[in-house]
């Protein structure tokens, strides 16, 4: 059997455990608070301003994140006459379906330190009871 990894047979078997995770998972974590009056998403992006998101509903009426971020590194060096660049591109999107309980107009969306928020104000409960007499036909 051909190995075409340039690490030896030992390292591979080494790397590719549970016990040390894969370098290309870059999916963000994502926690969901509840509080009484609202439900909060948080979304790990370190080093991701708000221009690199766009949250919105789609038409399924789910909650809809993107995140998308390009970085181009550009160096010159003169004395050998050549250009190297370094791309870096991240892309992530998450659908979440939305409690029925949610206001979808007053949804509202931040980024601080790192992590992009997404709270979901819930619907006031009613607290007047209908009392009505059901006629008997």
């Amino acid at each position: 059997m051909h190995n075409s990894s340039w690490l030896p047979d030992v390292f591979e078997d080494f790397f590719n455990t549970g016990f040390m995770p894969r370098a290309n998972a870059t999916a963000p974590a994502i926690n969901v608070v509840e509080r009484d009056k609202e439900y909060t998403i948080e979304l790990a992006a370190p080093g991701l301003r708000k221009e690199d998101f766009s949250v919105n509903i789609n038409d399924e009426g789910n909650l809809n994140i993107k995140m998308e971020q390009k970085n181009e590194k550009k160096e010159e060096d003169k004395k050998a006459h050549y250009l190297r660049r370094e791309f870096n591109y991240s892309k992530f999107e998450q659908t979440l379906i939305l409690p029925d309980d949610v206001q979808k107009d007053k949804i509202k969306a931040r980024v601080d330190n790192g992590v992009l928020y997404v709270d979901l104000p819930k619907m006031e409960e009613s607290k007047t009871k209908v009392q009505r007499q059901i006629e008997i036909i």
